[in-house]
């Protein structure tokens, strides 16, 4: 108990909060701007927390990634551009509904459900953190292989239309994933010569790309009705959300889950577990038709889950010093550099700084409400500008964000081509989604097939003599034969009839 009220009054000082406001800020711009990334965002705080002590420096990165999470939800849902990789899952659904006129509605539930997801993943650290990283570390590479594998079904689950086009905009994807260096060889493939492309094609470029440069090129190719479009303000965004929760509490809860156990899997978080979530709220959904169209139901989950998986990737980072993912790599590093090592020795030897750091997280999802809100207020003005203004200053946005990149206009190329591909591909109904989710997914699928097969001696039934990945391959396996099984079943109940 002494050292959760040292805890305590290591975080409510003013410095320390003052600290946490300026962060929230911070990673509410940074989330909000397409083209950056939580994953930036707490790059960019790194050089600053050098000068703080470790509480500080470690409340900074919690509350600017939890924020910027949430954030990119915004320009998502107002302009189909998603601010970070995390909310692609569901930009579609989103801008739907915006379309329709519910803009205050999704933009409510993105804040609500990320809040109610965030509070959930910090339960689930602060009560379970060690027996869950024991779990995780189970994971190899064929258990990785069978999870990228149902991540990559999930695809075909979130296609609106023809599920055969959604696989081919998967194939896409994983085909412009292999552009680079080949695994394990470093031979370079696809390249056509090009030093840029040795390095692949990046993901925020391409993602940049097909929302927002191919919705630039529509418009501009329509124009039509979207004056229109947005004529409703954005008022109360917390009404109806007591009624969602009443009606999605399965989901609510499923998303909290699956994000903190996604997230609790070194390597794999937030982005795949928001696209996983929305399958899965599509696939279990009593109205899965309405998916694509504006459905409330998918962005309930998936909003749930991307941010709980934030709290769930600090699992392994703490007890054994594994991050699970990008931003708690880096975390990992800032914690080595204040002497908290981590590791199971952390929360013996610096029990009241890692209490401290569980009350930064709750904290840090509270202040998600009131600055969430105000952040929504802020982008609303964005609808009462004429499109024929905006769409340009977007655009401009876009080249910007994605020369700063990498300082290359390669990257400008990039989104322009991947902005032509978008636009076209949706003209002939070939969804993006499944595009973006083969390119986020191609490499880590080649990276842990081939580890896999090199510790199998080449065996395929090597993928299943571990208890883990047997289980998961056999779920993957019933996942892609389940719609053969009722296709012929209906072919049979027709032909007796």
């Amino acid at each position: 108990m002494a050292d959760i009220a040292t805890a305590f009054g290591l975080v409510f000082q003013p410095y320390v909060l003052s600290v946490i406001l300026l962060s929230a800020v911070f990673g509410l711009v940074v989330g909000a701007i397409p083209g950056l990334t939580a994953t930036m965002a707490t790059a960019l705080l790194v050089p600053i927390t050098f000068f703080m002590p470790p509480v500080p420096a470690i409340a900074s990165i919690v509350t600017a990634t939890a924020m910027a999470i949430f954030s990119g939800d915004i320009p998502g849902a107002l302009m189909r551009i998603p601010g970070t990789p995390a909310s692609a899952a569901y930009t579609d659904e989103s801008y739907a509904m915006t379309r329709k006129g519910q803009a205050e509605t999704v933009l409510g539930a993105d804040l609500v459900f990320s809040v109610i997801g965030g509070l959930f993943g910090t339960v689930v650290l602060v009560l379970s953190a060690p027996s869950l990283a024991e779990i995780a570390l189970k994971f190899s590479s064929f258990e990785y292989f069978w999870l990228v594998l149902l991540g990559l079904s999930s695809a075909v689950m979130i296609s609106v239309g023809d599920p055969l086009k959604g696989v081919v905009s998967l194939l896409l994807g994983l085909l412009i994933s292999a552009i680079g260096l080949d695994n394990p060889a470093a031979y370079p493939r696809f390249t056509f010569g090009s030093i840029e492309l040795l390095g692949s094609v990046g993901l925020i470029p391409m993602m940049i790309g097909m929302f927002a440069v191919s919705e630039i090129l529509r418009y501009a190719v329509e124009q039509q009705g979207e004056a229109q479009l947005f004529q409703k303000q954005i008022g109360n965004v917390f009404r109806g959300m007591w009624g969602l929760l009443k009606r999605y509490p399965l989901q609510t809860l499923r998303g909290s889950v699956l994000g903190t156990a996604i997230g609790a899997l070194p390597g794999a978080g937030a982005d795949i577990a928001a696209w996983m979530s929305y399958a899965m709220s599509k696939k279990f959904s009593k109205e899965p038709e309405k998916f694509g169209t504006g459905h409330i139901e998918g962005i309930v989950e998936a909003g749930a889950a991307n941010n709980s998986a934030l709290a769930g990737a600090w699992i392994p980072a703490l007890v054994f010093g594994i991050p699970g993912d990008s931003i708690t790599a880096i975390v990992i590093g800032v914690l080595y550099i204040k002497g908290m090592n981590p590791g199971p020795t952390i929360f013996i030897d610096h029990p009241a700084n890692i209490y401290a750091v569980f009350i930064v997280f709750f904290l840090a999802n509270l202040l998600m409400i009131p600055f969430g809100w105000a952040a929504i207020k802020a982008a609303k003005r964005i609808l009462d500008i004429p499109r024929n203004i905006l769409m340009p200053v977007i655009l401009l946005f876009c080249v910007v964000g994605a020369f700063a990149i990498n300082n290359s206009l390669f990257a400008v190329t990039v989104i322009l081509v991947f902005g032509l591909g978008g636009y076209f591909m949706e003209e002939n109904g070939y969804p993006v989604a499944p595009a973006i989710l083969g390119m986020i997914l191609g490499a880590m699928l080649e990276e842990n097939f081939i580890s896999s097969m090199i510790k199998s001696d080449g065996r395929l039934l090597g993928f299943f003599e571990r208890p883990i990945a047997a289980g998961l391959g056999i779920l993957t396996l019933i996942v892609w034969l389940w719609p053969l099984a009722t296709w012929r079943r209906r072919a049979a109940a027709s032909t007796r009839a």
